[in-house]
């Protein structure tokens, strides 16, 4: 099972956490994936590059609504067609 970690503290909420939430919730629903499990934290302790999330822990910073659907292919897709 895939595990993503969303920080949705002060900061990375005010630069779009909830956001990020909806489309990575989205992306699961349109690839059909059913062995992800999302959940949120509070401050993953790099305020200033977020939105901070994790994926199978692997930190990523500076996540956005403009890169967040590539980062979603990147680390839980392309893993999957390997």
């Amino acid at each position: 099972m895939n595990e993503i970690i969303i920080c949705v503290g002060s900061s990375c909420h005010l630069k779009g956490s909830e956001k990020i939430i909806e489309i990575f919730k989205k992306e699961i629903e349109k690839n059909q994936l059913q062995e992800i499990k999302i959940s949120g934290s509070f401050c993953q302790g790099n305020c200033t590059a977020g939105v901070n999330i994790e994926i199978d822990g692997q930190k990523i910073a500076a996540v956005t609504e403009e890169n967040a659907r590539g980062i979603f292919k990147k680390y839980l897709l392309d893993d999957q067609n390997e």
